[in-house]
């Protein structure tokens, strides 16, 4: 029985230290296992992949600029080729469009005026010149309205004026007094015709003077309507702010083109004015010369009746 005993203490011995000699293994086991996984091929092979896919967003960003530098190209270029007078006219502001019409209307009545004031005065300087040549031998007021005949003119109501007065003064006047109111009535002949020989030359002068100051306004408003629409879209790029600018000069060209030529014209019908109106002072003073002459020889023949009497 005690060798029993002791047999089967010594085997229990033996099963703990084998047992407590399992136990560091098991732990150093344990410790080791979770530091295998990083020498693994399967960790390292995810890594891997990035470095090749990091060019990508490289050039994905620079496709971005390229895009957007073509696309910016191709809007700004259609733009740019669409820059004529008419489509700048069209994208106008309501206001510089009220402007651009209005000059045009007022150009428009430049070259009218310009054209009915040619004909006008080559028309009637031809017509006061055949009839100076006309009256050029007559040797009194009688003889000049018979040559003339019934054409109407300037001419023609001078000698009636002069025939009038001798005829309502014949007898109750003097010759200086007849004269003097002959004259009246030929001044007051004189400047009707030239008030009415300057139609139209008021218009030119207030165009000429105007258009400039009027497409000028035309010009800031457009401006100042170019730069409230940099402020809202927030961009100085060139291609937004060049076609408002564009529209707003185009008022000022516009103005100028009417302004040159109303100048140009009234300076032109001023010396064609001037030269109509000394004909018509020499037209006066001819029959200011008839009418004297037949003063005089109304006087002489009553002289010669008296003394033959």
């Amino acid at each position: 029985m005690k060798s029993i005993f002791l047999r089967a203490s010594l085997v229990a011995a033996i099963t703990l230290a084998a047992a407590w000699l399992a136990q560091p293994v098991a732990a150093q086991q344990q410790t080791t296992a979770p530091a295998s996984p990083p020498v693994t091929s399967q960790p390292v092979a995810n890594p891997a992949p990035a470095p090749a896919a990091s060019p990508a967003p490289t050039v994905a960003a620079s496709a971005v600029p390229a895009a957007e530098a073509t696309s910016v190209k191709s809007s700004t270029a259609p733009l740019m080729k669409e820059l004529s007078p008419w489509s700048m006219f069209m994208s106008a502001d309501v206001v510089v469009k009220a402007v651009m019409i209005g000059l045009a209307f007022a150009s428009l009545v430049t070259w009218t005026v310009f054209i009915a004031k040619s004909i006008e005065l080559s028309i009637m300087q031809r017509k006061l010149r055949s009839a100076l040549k006309k009256i050029a031998e007559s040797r009194s007021l009688a003889e000049a309205q018979f040559a003339l005949g019934t054409k109407e003119g300037i001419l023609p109501s001078l000698l009636a004026a002069a025939m009038r007065e001798a005829r309502m003064s014949a007898g109750i006047s003097s010759d200086a007094g007849i004269k003097e109111r002959a004259a009246s009535s030929f001044a007051e002949i004189v400047r009707a015709e030239s008030r009415r020989i300057r139609i139209g030359m008021g218009v030119l002068a207030t165009i000429g003077a105007t258009s400039p100051f009027v497409g000028l306004f035309g010009t800031v408003w457009g401006i100042m309507n170019s730069f409230i629409g940099i402020s809202k879209s927030q961009t100085t790029n060139l291609a937004v702010v060049a076609p408002g600018i564009a529209e707003a000069l185009l008022a000022t060209a516009i103005g100028l083109v009417a302004a040159i030529p109303a100048v140009i014209i009234y300076n032109h019908f001023s010396r064609l004015t001037k030269g109509y109106l000394e004909l018509v002072n020499r037209a006066s003073g001819v029959s200011a010369r008839l009418l004297s002459r037949d003063l005089d020889r109304s006087h002489g023949s009553v002289h010669s009746r008296a003394a033959a009497e």
